[in-house]
């Protein structure tokens, strides 16, 4: 089966493609795929367009004028939804009307939680085969963690994290009463967020983030506390099941539904930040024995479970379009 995945390569992607798939370049980013020109004059290459993630840049319009050209062409479309809400736009608005978009062409929905599932049937009317997110990362057995070392990579402020310094401050706070302590993770050239206040502060240690090594430095954590206040999944949260590293998540999305060894605190659009409940979430975490990681055995079952499910789907889908694979 001749596949095109928007976006060409991403560790979920290759994750879950089927070994029979050959995926087609090229490997572009933005893809050249979502040209509804180039889609045109290259259908005939491909049997499935997969879209993942990818086309948050394009304007509402481009994303319709696209899936009317896909439909023209005869390629089916599947399309996973890994957000909901997007945290790199600034409103729901463009992001509703991107999915509203591609689900209405979609021949088949992913996703990957019950709860979001249920947000999209509520939605957008669309039923979605919920599939879970396999495993993206391996544990370092020269690695090890350190009990009571609370992580958090804030990020830039934006609107996924308006206001990081708060998250910061509260904690550290957290992660001291709780008898440990913060490790806060830059961006290379990022300033601490909250400055002159927190520089030096007791139990506060700031690193840079490596991206190469990202999943190292999960591990060396006990705890790990995701910042965002929009969102409906997270991959950091699947490197921590798989290294072994106890996640406190925002009440925003399906976080806790990805994993159920998750402690959540308040954090969302509708109600803002609680800085008292994140001290509270991350003492009931550092209380709690670090996790083991995930069972290398099982993890691979899962895997080869979730890349079934995508093959019988493409085939289902070019069945139904009379094609032969």
């Amino acid at each position: 089966m001749r596949v095109a995945t928007i976006p060409h390569r991403d560790p979920y992607v290759e994750a879950v493609l089927p070994g029979n798939a050959v995926r087609m370049g090229p490997e572009h980013d933005p893809s050249p795929w979502l040209d509804p020109a180039y889609l045109t004059a290259w259908a005939h290459r491909v049997d499935v367009v997969h879209v993942h993630t990818g086309y948050g840049h394009l304007p509402e319009d481009e994303v319709v004028s696209w899936t009317e050209a896909l439909r023209r062409t005869g390629v089916p479309l599947v399309v996973t939804v890994h957000q909901l809400r997007d945290p790199a736009q600034p409103t729901r608005h463009r992001h509703d009307a991107h999915l509203a978009a591609l689900l209405a062409t979609a021949e088949v929905v992913f996703t990957l939680t019950p709860g979001a599932a249920d947000e999209i049937a509520e939605r957008f009317g669309r039923t979605a085969i919920v599939v879970a997110h396999p495993s993206v990362a391996e544990p370092d057995p020269a690695t090890g963690a350190e009990r009571g070392l609370v992580g958090l990579a804030p990020g830039l402020p934006g609107v996924a994290v308006p206001d990081p310094a708060a998250l910061v401050r509260a904690a550290l706070s957290g992660a001291v009463s709780g008898g440990g302590r913060l490790r806060v993770f830059l961006e290379p050239g990022q300033r601490l967020p909250g400055g002159s206040q927190l520089t030096g502060a007791e139990g506060l240690e700031v690193v840079t983030r490596d991206p190469a090594h990202w999943a190292r430095q999960l591990q060396e954590l006990h705890v790990a506390v995701l910042p965002e206040r929009c969102g409906t999944h997270s991959r950091d949260l699947e490197i921590c099941r798989d290294v072994g590293t106890r996640v406190v998540a925002p009440s925003c999305g399906w976080f806790a539904d990805q994993w159920c060894d998750v402690v959540v605190y308040g954090n969302d659009e509708a109600s803002g930040f609680d800085p008292v409940s994140l001290g509270a979430a991350l003492g009931a975490a550092l209380t709690r024995p670090m996790p083991r990681p995930a069972d290398r055995a099982w993890r691979a079952g899962q895997r080869e479970a979730v890349q079934a499910v995508h093959g019988q789907v493409y085939e289902q889908v070019l069945a139904d379009r009379g094609v032969g694979v």
